[in-house]
């Protein structure tokens, strides 16, 4: 009799264990799709390809002068563009398809660049909903310079996906036709001759009517990267200056800007600007 029910007592925990075991690897797999493992649940590696615009900071409106273009080609590599006010020595910002290391883990996307020898940056994004045309999660920002940490920064984040690109369709000489909102740079009385080498010149009509471009400045830059359209330029003897636009449409030689800013008060205000193509 004991000898019986020793080897009943072992079938029993055997199944015991088996049992147990499965219910594990079921509970692992299911954890992985949560977003611990390889994120299939949110199809993160399919959805990331693609041009990202950044919509919206801690659920409020970004103003354009914030905003940068992040674009997936693959799910281990991408190329930031972006424009900053801010001239520090260790990086002027004028980012213009910087190569990031893209690592995706679960349900965080990893983006690891290098602007020069001594700056490296770091940007994750925690997602927790993603689309064909929009992303929502919480972005994480480091800079390191020589290996010593000098911004850590988090926000909840929206991106939304670029519709178009514009770089190509924006060649070309175009002068304004209309100016709302407030004024910052650019006036209504202005040509922009845009090139592919990425340069621009400007335009302006003399006392007799005449337009003449500028050619006092000691440079005139930018870039279009889908719909995010990025000047900088500098007047000899003077400090370096940048403007930010949306385009919203480029159609029959028409073309339409936009951009959200902030005026004296605080207060966000909406400024446009329209152009028609013309021959040289």
């Amino acid at each position: 009799m004991k000898t019986k029910f020793n080897k009943r007592f072992f079938w029993m925990m055997a199944a015991i264990l088996t049992l147990c075991g499965s219910v594990m690897l079921s509970s692992c797999s299911k954890d992985d799709d949560n977003g611990n493992g390889s994120g299939n649940e949110l199809n993160v590696k399919e959805k990331i390809i693609g041009k990202w615009v950044v919509a919206d900071i801690d659920g409020k409106p970004a103003l354009t002068n914030d905003k940068k273009v992040t674009t997936f080609v693959s799910a281990t590599k991408a190329y930031d563009s972006s424009s900053k006010p801010d001239f520090s020595e260790s990086d002027s910002k004028w980012n213009v398809y910087r190569e990031d290391v893209v690592q995706i883990v679960g349900n965080t996307v990893t983006l690891t660049g290098y602007p020069n020898g001594h700056i490296k940056l770091i940007n994750s994004y925690n997602v927790s909903s993603i689309t064909d045309t929009e992303l929502i999660g919480r972005w994480k920002h480091i800079t390191t310079n020589d290996g010593v940490e000098t911004v850590n920064i988090q926000h909840d984040i929206r991106l939304v996906k670029a519709a178009d690109d514009y770089r190509a369709e924006v060649i070309g000489l175009w002068e304004c036709t209309g100016l709302s909102g407030i004024e910052t740079y650019n006036d209504a009385n202005a040509r922009l001759e845009f090139a592919t080498d990425g340069t621009y010149k400007y335009w302006q009509k003399n006392d007799f009517n005449v337009w003449n471009a500028v050619t006092t400045r000691e440079f005139q830059n930018y870039f279009v990267d889908g719909t995010l359209l990025a000047t900088r330029w500098k007047d000899q003897g003077d400090a370096e200056l940048r403007e930010w636009w949306e385009i919203e449409s480029i159609t029959n030689d028409e073309m339409t800007w936009k951009a959200l800013r902030q005026n004296e008060e605080g207060e966000n205000v909406v400024q446009r600007m329209t152009w028609k193509k013309v021959d040289n």
